[in-house]
């Protein structure tokens, strides 16, 4: 079943109050409590990624609070999520996945103060966090305008170093180098694009960074040359050990793109779902040199097509 059809089972958002929601695919709520002070909300958990659990509990960590960023708010509180096997509590390693999401989250500024675990098989874990931002402040995901310049604050390809942890085939610096992103918080490039007036932002994740762009609106030029991926994340392409997740995003949105004779390897490395990405940020050409946290790497459109060059 698709995102769309699942938000679609859920009643008409009607609370004038309620200024981002599902509804419109932001990255968190914004709820308006007075003319100058709204709450912003989000939750964000997932299975591990890397094999280290105090790492995969930072990259958790600075995964949930990616999307308080994307909307240019400060992140207040977080509360825990865990799902974990009672047959393995005694080994430590739940103790180190939470430790590395706390540490994570006090490097943020921002308390864990509660929250809610059950038994599973599989572990999961992450947090759901609350920030605030001005009500009239909140950066969405439709305020772009043709000609703003598109950047990109982390390099792309921690879906294929998952894959590849997975299999047992990454090289070691590579997975250093990924985790060192992933567990990298968005908080300096979410205060570089407020001083910058951006027009639109989102954190890339699970639908790529194609998908990502096209819920931005409005379409897109993409120099594929300009797009930052990892060192050795081609390699891993060229292996075609991308996640189940980067394949249904290539044949969801494949469809709304201009490739430009781009082959099918490079298309899903656009495609590739990524965990704990960098924003994707619209800024206004006049305001251009006052932003420094990312890679320029198109611009937007007014036609609702994205377009790929190299």
């Amino acid at each position: 079943m698709e995102l769309g059809q699942v938000l679609g089972a859920l009643p008409p958002i009607v609370d004038p109050n309620v200024l981002h929601g599902a509804a419109a695919r932001d990255d968190a709520a914004v709820y308006r409590l007075t003319p100058d002070r709204a709450m912003v909300a989000t939750v964000d958990f997932f299975t591990p990624i890397v094999d280290d659990p105090y790492e995969f509990g930072a990259i958790a960590g600075a995964n949930a609070l990616s999307d308080i960023y994307a909307v240019g708010a400060r992140p207040l509180f977080a509360l825990g999520i865990t799902a974990f096997p009672r047959g393995k509590l005694g080994t430590g390693l739940l103790e180190k996945i939470v430790s590395g999401g706390a540490a994570k989250l006090g490097e943020a500024g921002v308390a864990v103060v509660g929250g809610h675990s059950v038994d599973d098989a599989e572990p999961k874990f992450g947090y759901a966090v609350v920030g605030e931002v001005h009500p009239d402040r909140a950066i969405g995901h439709d305020g772009a305008h043709a000609g703003d310049i598109l950047y990109l604050t982390k390099p792309l390809g921690s879906g294929l170093v998952a894959t590849a942890i997975k299999r047992g085939v990454c090289p070691p610096d590579l997975e250093r180098e990924a985790i060192a992103i992933m567990t990298m918080l968005n908080r300096e490039a979410s205060e570089a694009m407020v001083v910058a007036g951006a027009t639109a932002a989102t954190d890339i994740t699970g639908y790529g960074l194609i998908g990502h762009l096209a819920n931005l609106r409005g379409g897109a030029d993409v120099d594929f040359d300009s797009v930052p991926f990892m060192n050795g994340a081609g390699e891993l392409a060229e292996r075609d050990l991308f996640p189940d997740g980067s394949r249904r995003n290539h044949g969801a949105f494949r469809d709304q793109v201009e490739w430009g004779g781009l082959g099918e390897t490079d298309q899903m490395m656009l495609c590739d779902a990524q965990t704990s990405g960098g924003l994707l940020v619209a800024i206004p050409p006049s305001n251009a040199s006052r932003f420094e946290r990312g890679v320029r790497i198109g611009v937007m459109r007014d036609d609702g097509r994205i377009r790929i060059r190299r």
